[in-house]
């Protein structure tokens, strides 16, 4: 039977973190959800069609200071108050008026704190959120699972079990996935781990469904991939779908993050690919220093060899591609529909805008910068939807082969 040609496009949104001070902090502290209804209109001139929500702990009420953060998170959605139904439909009428939907909510938090009464009230906060999106007609909530310092990786099993398998529960009783995003979070700690976000990699992905699975919330466990986190670590996208599939396992992603690495060749020969492990200001007079400043240098664990991406910023670079240097964005989305049991058309793919020297907190200026990255996102997966429609769909309805090899998982 021949195929007709009908390629299918992902979702395209932005995560709201990307201008977190869009509406200025003495007014959305005192009429909080304006800060939405002014993300949504700004969402309009970018040219996107959904938003990822963000939210956070207020600024007043985090265990970690902004200082110290590489990325600062935004409390775009406050929920120091409740988010009741006087709420949700001045948000659901702002939503239909703006034409611009919601992907999920996201709260990145450290979910295995060592300390009871810190990780509670994290704990307490995440369960404010699934009601959110619940009131909201969200299915997910993006965030991630976190570490406990004071145990080894084996032990984190036994913390995840215990600790984070009755907030999937909580997810499960509101129809909610808890989709897990990888970064391994390596200056979340003046100490020397790297790994301080358990859920980094697809071998603990499956470790950690298993545990799911075992306790009934298995479909409640997901992954937001992004593909930056894989280039930290020297991987690439297709041979991590296709390990996966191979292992079973290709259902897991449910989201995409569109953010990427730039590594940097002089940073991995002086460090390599686990950091700058001395000297990086985070311990001052042989401890960790207690100023919020001196602590954000424990991310040289991670910025001394690479630097986030901003789609469509970086040069394009096929030697890099190659050695795992930066995304190949093409092939990204390709992989994607090749490898994995995705619905693409709802799919969504979220831009996440991380780059240091772009990280501008001027709406003006701003705008142009991310028109181009979302427009840049649009192509390269309308691009990637054309190529697998007509060679999977179309040429083998035919029977006719696709031409040349392509980017092989597992070879660089």
């Amino acid at each position: 039977m021949i195929q007709p040609f009908a390629p299918k496009y992902m979702k395209i949104g932005v995560l709201t973190a990307a201008l977190q001070e869009l509406t200025p902090r003495n007014v959305r502290d005192i009429d909080p959800d304006r800060a939405i209804e002014d993300w949504l209109g700004f969402a309009g001139e970018l040219g996107v069609n959904y938003i990822q929500l963000s939210t956070a702990l207020h600024p007043s009420e985090s265990d970690i200071p902004a200082e110290a953060l590489l990325d600062p998170v935004a409390n775009t959605l406050d929920l120091r108050k409740p988010f009741d139904k006087t709420r949700a439909r001045r948000v659901e009428s702002a939503l239909k008026s703006s034409g611009i939907g919601l992907s999920d909510l996201a709260y990145f938090d450290n979910m295995l704190h060592h300390d009871s009464a810190v990780r509670q009230k994290k704990h307490d906060f995440m369960l404010r959120t699934f009601e959110a999106a619940s009131m909201l007609g969200v299915d997910a909530v993006c965030g991630f699972v976190g570490r406990n310092q004071l145990h080894s990786m084996d032990e984190n099993l036994i913390d995840f079990e215990e600790n984070f398998i009755p907030l999937l529960k909580a997810a499960k009783d509101r129809g909610l996935t808890f989709r897990v995003e990888q970064c391994p979070m390596p200056g979340w700690t003046t100490s020397d781990n790297f790994h301080n976000n358990i859920g980094y990699t697809p071998g603990a992905w499956i470790a950690l469904h298993r545990i799911c699975a075992k306790h009934g919330v298995g479909d409640q466990f997901r992954i937001h991939y992004d593909p930056s986190h894989a280039i930290l670590m020297g991987q690439d996208t297709r041979s991590i779908f296709q390990y996966l599939k191979d292992e079973g396992y290709g259902f897991l992603i449910g989201g995409f993050h569109v953010k990427g690495q730039v590594i940097d060749s002089k940073g991995v020969a002086a460090w390599g690919y686990g950091g700058q492990t001395m000297e990086r200001g985070d311990w001052i007079a042989g401890k960790p220093s207690n100023k919020p400043a001196d602590q954000l240098n424990a991310w040289k664990k991670q910025v001394v060899f690479c630097e986030h991406e901003l789609p469509g910023t970086a040069r394009h670079d096929p030697l890099a591609y190659l050695q795992n240097r930066t995304v190949d964005w093409l092939d990204h989305q390709l992989a994607a529909r090749e490898l994995l049991p995705l619905d693409v058309e709802n799919t969504h793919l979220i831009i996440e805008h991380e780059y240091p020297k772009a990280r501008i907190q001027n709406k003006e200026r701003l705008k142009p910068i991310l028109q181009g990255s979302i427009a840049f996102v649009r192509k390269i997966d309308e691009a990637a939807a054309c190529m697998a429609a007509l060679q999977n769909e179309v040429l083998a309805s035919q029977n006719i082969p696709v031409q040349g090899i392509g980017r092989q998982a597992y070879r660089s």
